[in-house]
């Protein structure tokens, strides 16, 4: 079962939405592990300014601490690195892998956050966030139903919107 954590601030689940390109989203990667898919992921957002090793060396040691998969075949992979601005991505796999998840199943959609040291409640809103979208099981279904980078996009940034717009409604 996914926890919710309840955030007050409402302004950053608008950004998670906007701060997700097309770019950083794959649909079905393929990847046999969880060190594999931290490596494509690190990959994915890594640029000119960030460089993947150092990505991956942050993700990897924030998951020597805990596992971040969440349930219900969810993880958010995250870190704090010496960075300027929080860098996010989303990917699904076709094959769920191990992840030591807290309810013991195998993960297939992770979204990540890389965020800035000084950054000090930006991404924990962020979890919340994403911790709520990904609680609801049609969600999930949706995600897990795109055929293609673009359909999982346009599925997860919807979610993010509608979440936005659902809290400001309540």
């Amino acid at each position: 079962m996914i926890t919710v954590a309840m955030s007050a601030v409402l302004p950053i689940k608008h950004r998670v939405e906007e701060l997700l390109d097309e770019s950083n989203v794959r649909c079905h990667a393929v990847a046999s592990s969880r060190k594999r898919v931290l490596q494509f992921i690190a990959e994915l957002v890594a640029d000119e300014q960030l460089n993947a090793d150092v990505i991956f060396d942050g993700l990897m040691a924030r998951e020597r601490l805990g596992s971040t998969g969440l349930g219900e075949g969810v993880a958010i992979p995250h870190c704090r690195i010496s960075c300027e601005h929080i860098r996010v991505a989303f990917v699904s796999l076709p094959e769920p892998i191990d992840y030591e998840a807290s309810d013991g199943e195998p993960v297939d959609l992770l979204f990540v956050l890389v965020v800035p040291h000084e950054e000090q409640s930006a991404h924990l809103e962020a979890l919340a966030a994403l911790a709520e979208v990904f609680s609801d099981a049609a969600n999930r279904a949706d995600l897990r139903a795109a055929h293609n980078d673009a359909e999982l996009w346009q599925t997860i940034y919807q979610q993010l919107a509608n979440q936005v717009a659902d809290s400001k409604t309540a």
